[in-house]
C-alpha cells in the first residue's frame, strides 16, 4: 500500500480524502494556492506545498506544478478529487510517465468518456440507450438552428468537454437555440479551453438518475445502485437522494447492468458514475460518465456501508476489489444538500466574503433524531474566506434515517442547526424544499425548481405552529437576558431591578401580548421536567411550555416547545432579535406592554430610492459593458455581464431607459450593490413609451 499520496484538489474533497488516507495509515500532501495558504485542507493535511497563485489556471489546474510537488514530497499516487484536473487524460498521462499512481481510471477511458460525442457513440455500440441528436460538432449558430429543426424542439445544447452545468443551454425555439448557442460556446471556451457544442432532443419530466461503480485492475466490477439528481437548478445538482423512491428492481437492474457493460467497454477501472435521463415511463438514456469520484458520492456511502475513497485507493494499488454484487445492499435512505455561498432572494447570485461564524450541525443527540445520522463534509472554517475564484460550495449536508420520509426530517432539523454569517448561503432554500409537498411525496423532475419557484425564491412564511413556538422561544429568551441583566455585578446600591413577568412581543405589525413563568429548577411536583430550565409562555389562554438549557449569546437555540423539538438561530440586536428557523427569517421584538404603546407612535425610515442605478446583483469581475452614454436601450436588452464563480451572468433592462452615465470599466471588480451605471432623469427620455427601469434580470 502507499505511505503517502498527493491530493491535487482543495476544499471540502481534499479533507474527504485525508479523512480516508489517515484512517488507513496513509500520508498526505495538500497542495495550494496563494489565496488557500491557511485552508482547513492544508491545515489537515500531513505536509503542503505552494503551487501558484489564487485563479485555477495559475495552480490547480497546472500540471507541471502538480508534477513538481510530487516530486519534491515523493508522493507515490495522486487522488484528483473532482473538477480541476479530474477528468483530465493528460494529467493522467503524465502521472504515468512519472512512475506515480493516479487514483482514478486510465487516461484512455478519461478521454473516451471525456468527450460526450465520443461517449454517446461509444455507449451505442456497445447497446446502451441513448437520447435521439446530433453526434457531430455543432458548426455555429446558423448550423445549430438547422440540427434543432430537424431534431424538434425543445433541444438540449452541451459543451463536448462540459460537466457541472458550464456550456449548457436549453431551447424551446429558434430564437433560444441562436442565443443559447453563444451563450454555450462562450462558457464552454472560459471553463474547458473547448467550445465545441452538440445537440440533442431534451427530454421532459425527465428524472435525473446515476448508477455508481467501481472496477479492480482484475477485470471485477459492481455497481453500487442508484442515486436520484433530479433537484437542480441551472443544470447543477442542489439535493440528492439514494436510493431513488421513483425505479422498481427492474429498471435498476437493467441501468446496472448497462452502467457495468459501458464501464467494461472502456477497461474502466475505479470509481465512476454513469449518468442517465429517465422518462416518466421508466425509459432511460445514457447522459454521460463523470469518470471521478462524484460530489454526491457520500449518499452512496450511507446507505452500502463502504468507503468509495479507500476502495479507490485499494484497487489504484493492484488490489483485488473486496465485495462482489451480491455484497451490495441497500439500507435506509441518505440525503444530501449541497450548502452553497448564494444568495437565494437575489436569484442565487454568489455570494463571496469572509465565514465571520460559521457552526456545523450536531451529529449526535438531537441532531440526530429518531435513531437517524448527520454528517457533514466540509472543507470550510470559521474565518475561512469564500473566494470569487472557485466553486461557492461550502460544504455538502448529508443526512440518513430507515425511511426517506426521516431522511428528511433529519435533515430539516440539520438545517436549522447550521449558523453561517458572513456571507448569504441557500440553505433557506433547501430548508423550503424539505418541506414542500411535492418533494415529500418524491413527485420530483429536473423541472421541479423552474416549476415550483418560476418566479424565484422567496422567503418561507411560518405556519401558525411555527409562529407561535417562536414567540414562546424569543419570548422566554428575553426574559432570561433581563434577568441576566437585572442580577449582574456592582449593581447601583440600594436599587432593585424587577423583572417583569408581562410583555409584548411585535412581528410583522403584529403585537402578542403574553405572560412568563420560570419553574425553578425545572422542577413540577418534585418530579424535574425537561433539560435545564423550563419557562411556561402564556398567551391567549393558551401556554407554551419551553424547555432547554439555552444560556445567553448563544446563537444556537434547541429545545422544546410543548414537546415539539425546536432548533432556531438567534441574531440579537438589543431589543430585536431575529428568528431564523424552517427556512423562514423573523425580526421580533419583546418590549413591555407601556413600550408597546408608545412605539406604535415612532417614526418609520423610509429606504433610498435605488431606481436610477444599475446595481451589481453579486461581487465579480465586469467582463463587458453593452451600452453607451445617452444611448437608448429596450426592455431586454443586455446592459452589462458579470462573471462570478465561473459564471457569467447576463444584466438585461426591464424597461426602456436612457443611459445617463457608466460609473465602472470592463476589466473592473465590483461589489455587490456597488452602481455599474446610472439612468436619465424620466424628463430626459424623447420616447414616449420609454420608462425607468426598476429591476433587472439576471
Amino acid at each position: 500500500m502507499f505511505n503517502k499520496i498527493l491530493i491535487a484538489n482543495r476544499g471540502e474533497i481534499a479533507c474527504r480524502v485525508i479523512r480516508t488516507a489517515k484512517k488507513m495509515g496513509i500520508a498526505t500532501v495538500a497542495v495550494y494556492s496563494s489565496v488557500d495558504r491557511n485552508a482547513k485542507h492544508v491545515v489537515e493535511a500531513d505536509e503542503a506545498i505552494c503551487i501558484g497563485e489564487a485563479a485555477a489556471s495559475q495552480s490547480y489546474l497546472l500540471i507541471e506544478n502538480i508534477l513538481q510537488a510530487c516530486r519534491d514530497s515523493r508522493a507515490q499516487a495522486v487522488h484528483p478529487g473532482y473538477g480541476f484536473l479530474s477528468e483530465n487524460a493528460d494529467f493522467a498521462a503524465s502521472l504515468a510517465k512519472e512512475n506515480l499512481v493516479f487514483i482514478g481510471p486510465g487516461a484512455d477511458a478519461i478521454e473516451a468518456m471525456g468527450d460526450k460525442i465520443t461517449s454517446k457513440l461509444l455507449a451505442t455500440k456497445c447497446g446502451v440507450n441513448v437520447i435521439p441528436g446530433f453526434t457531430g460538432v455543432v458548426k455555429d449558430a446558423d448550423h445549430a438552428l438547422e440540427i434543432a429543426a430537424e431534431i424538434g424542439y425543445p433541444v438540449m445544447l452541451k459543451a463536448s468537454a462540459g460537466g457541472g452545468g458550464k456550456g449548457m443551454r436549453v431551447a424551446f425555439n429558434a430564437s433560444e437555440c441562436g442565443d443559447g448557442f453563444a451563450r454555450a460556446t462562450s462558457e464552454a471556451k472560459h471553463s474547458f479551453g473547448d467550445g465545441r457544442i452538440f445537440i440533442e432532443k431534451y427530454i421532459e419530466q425527465p428524472r435525473h438518475i446515476e448508477i455508481q461503480i467501481i472496477a479492480d485492475k482484475h477485470g471485477n466490477i459492481v455497481h453500487l445502485n442508484e442515486r436520484e439528481c433530479s433537484i437542480q437548478r441551472r443544470h447543477q445538482k442542489v439535493i440528492e437522494e439514494a436510493p431513488s423512491a421513483f425505479l422498481d428492481e427492474a429498471t435498476r437492474k437493467a441501468m446496472g447492468d448497462q452502467a457495468i457493460a459501458l464501464a467494461q467497454a472502456v477497461d474502466y477501472k475505479s470509481a465512476g458514475t454513469v449518468e442517465f435521463i429517465v422518462d416518466r415511463h421508466h425509459d432511460f438514456y445514457f447522459l454521460e460518465m463523470n469518470t471521478r469520484l462524484q460530489v454526491e458520492h457520500a449518499v452512496t456511502e450511507m446507505i452500502t456501508g463502504f468507503d468509495l475513497v479507500e476502495l479507490m485507493i485499494r484497487v489504484a494499488d493492484g488490489e483485488v476489489l473486496p465485495i462482489t454484487q451480491a455484497d451490495v445492499k441497500m439500507h435506509g435512505w441518505a440525503m444530501e444538500s449541497r450548502v452553497y455561498a448564494e444568495s437565494p432572494l437575489r436569484d442565487f447570485l454568489p455570494s463571496s466574503g469572509r465565514l465571520r461564524i460559521y457552526r456545523e450541525p450536531d451529529t449526535a443527540g438531537d441532531g440526530a433524531i429518531n435513531g437517524g445520522e448527520v454528517r457533514v463534509d466540509s472543507g470550510a472554517t470559521e474565518g475561512a474566506e469564500i473566494s470569487l475564484f472557485y466553486d461557492p460550495m461550502i460544504a455538502k449536508l448529508v443526512t440518513w434515517g430507515e425511511t426517506r420520509d426521516q431522511a428528511i426530517a433529519v435533515m430539516r432539523h440539520a438545517v436549522d442547526q447550521y449558523y453561517i454569517r458572513g456571507v448569504d448561503t441557500n440553505l433557506p432554500f433547501i430548508a423550503a424544499i424539505m418541506q414542500h409537498p411535492r418533494f415529500q411525496r418524491a413527485d420530483i423532475t429536473t423541472n421541479f425548481i423552474a416549476e415550483e419557484y418560476p418566479q424565484g425564491f422567496s422567503p418561507c412564511v411560518p405556519d401558525a405552529p411555527l409562529l407561535d413556538r417562536m414567540i414562546a422561544v424569543v419570548a422566554s429568551i428575553h426574559y432570561r437576558n433581563a434577568v441576566t441583566a437585572a442580577t449582574i455585578d456592582q449593581q447601583v446600591a440600594g436599587v432593585v431591578c424587577a423583572v417583569a413577568q408581562d410583555w409584548t412581543v411585535i412581528n410583522a405589525g403584529e403585537s402578542y401580548a403574553l405572560s412568563i413563568t420560570r419553574r425553578e429548577n425545572g422542577q413540577e411536583n418534585g418530579q424535574k421536567v425537561g433539560r435545564g430550565a423550563s419557562y411556561v409562555v402564556e398567551r391567549n389562554g393558551t401556554q407554551y411550555m419551553v424547555e432547554d438549557d439555552w444560556k445567553p449569546a448563544n446563537p444556537l437555540y434547541q429545545g422544546r416547545v410543548n414537546g415539539c423539538l425546536t432548533a432556531l438561530q438567534i441574531d440579537a440586536h438589543q431589543l430585536d432579535y431575529v428568528l431564523v428557523g424552517a427556512g423562514c427569517s423573523l425580526l421580533f421584538k419583546v418590549v413591555t406592554p407601556n413600550t408597546w404603546r408608545l412605539n406604535q407612535y415612532m417614526p418609520l425610515k423610509k429606504a433610498a430610492d435605488q431606481s436610477m442605478f444599475l446595481l451589481s446583483p453579486m461581487p465579480g469581475l465586469l467582463v463587458s459593458v453593452g451600452v453607451e452614454v445617452g444611448q437608448k436601450v429596450k426592455a431586454g436588452q443586455e446592459l452589462a455581464l458579470i462573471e462570478a464563480m465561473k459564471m457569467e451572468n447576463s444584466l438585461r433592462a426591464e424597461q426602456g431607459c436612457v443611459i445617463a452615465a457608466i460609473l465602472v470599466s470592463s476589466g473592473e471588480t465590483v461589489e455587490v450593490d456597488q452602481p455599474i451605471m446610472q439612468f436619465a432623469p424620466h424628463a430626459t427620455l424623447t420616447d414616449p413609451a420609454g420608462e425607468i427601469p426598476l429591476a433587472l434580470d439576471s
